[in-house]
């Protein structure tokens, strides 16, 4: 028989309870501290050949993260939002309000989309001030990683964005996840592994992968100790780190969508196998989501970039 665990009881998205004060934008805060600090630690203790006052500095974050929230959110109403709601109303992207104008927030930001979004607010912000938008980005990204761990933290304390249903010890039940049908002979197989009793109803909670937890470590802690004691100390050109970081990303976030489930309404846009459902199970590495296209289009655009800068670089 094989265990699982529980989400903890004790984890609330609220920071206060009765107050829309969540965790999730305390971690957002966190990551973005963090970048932060470890740009200004890289200015201080690189020898950098770089003229940044404080406020350029400042000004630079503020723009940057600016722009990621707002082509963040763009990107998840738009692309990942199947019901077609924010395409009849598209003021609903930014309105932060419920139907009983509760306030809740911007529920829903999308990672690629806020890697764009920063790059043009980055890239604005440089080009008005005549800054060196490449040396600048590598700067950044070389501690993004680490900030981003905090964000994956911020997922799973909301119990969001759950991974696919496994039969292994690790399996964590979401209280949020959907459930299924024991008529499903998938299912009662799944609940026989873990010694899960269905017989008193017919819809069961099946335990997940912790995919937030994975992506935590291995884009967040994992990709930063690559790139901040293996890659940046052998930085030859301006845009290297981005380009390895545009790669590292996109192949450590592929793989882990094979755990995560894909967004409901999109399922697998490019699919080479028979069977896609359901799609809480990984049936097929020949099913790919909405993510891993994304992340192949990064991984090119880091190579394309690397190519570039090396060719401007003459080396």
């Amino acid at each position: 028989m094989i265990a699982y665990l529980e989400f903890p009881s004790w984890i609330r998205p609220e920071i206060i309870p009765g107050l829309p004060f969540h965790w999730y934008g305390m971690m957002y805060l966190v990551a973005f501290l963090v970048t932060y600090l470890l740009f200004k630690y890289q200015i201080a203790h690189d020898r950098l050949q770089l003229e940044m006052s404080d406020d350029d500095v400042v000004n630079l974050f503020f723009w940057t993260i600016l722009g990621l929230l707002l082509v963040a959110r763009i990107f998840a109403a738009l692309v990942y939002d199947t019901s077609g709601r924010y395409l009849q109303k598209p003021w609903l992207i930014f309105w932060p309000f419920d139907e009983n104008m509760r306030l809740v927030g911007l529920q829903g930001m999308s990672y690629h989309g806020g890697v764009i979004g920063a790059f043009l607010g980055g890239a604005l912000y440089c080009r008005y001030r005549r800054l060196d938008f490449f040396q600048i980005t590598d700067i950044v990204v070389a501690g993004i990683p680490l900030g981003y761990t905090f964000g994956r933290l911020g997922n799973f304390i909301n119990g969001e964005l759950w991974g696919r249903v496994t039969e292994s010890g690790i399996g964590m039940i979401f209280p949020h996840a959907p459930s299924f049908s024991t008529r499903h002979q998938w299912v009662r197989e799944v609940a026989d592994a873990h010694g899960i009793d269905y017989s008193a109803g017919e819809m069961l909670q099946l335990p997940r992968h912790p995919s937030q937890l994975y992506e935590a470590f291995f884009e967040g802690i994992f990709l930063w100790l690559i790139l901040w004691f293996i890659l940046r100390p052998r930085r030859r050109y301006s845009g290297q780190i981005l380009g390895y970081y545009l790669i590292g990303y996109g192949v450590v976030r592929f793989f882990i969508e094979y755990f995560r489930e894909p967004d409901i309404g999109i399922g697998y846009p490019i699919s080479f196998a028979a069977q896609t459902q359901p799609q809480a199970l990984f049936l097929s590495p020949w099913n790919f989501s909405t993510g891993q296209i994304l992340c192949v289009l990064m991984m090119i655009g880091g190579l394309g970039l690397l190519w570039w800068r090396r060719r401007r670089a003459k080396l």
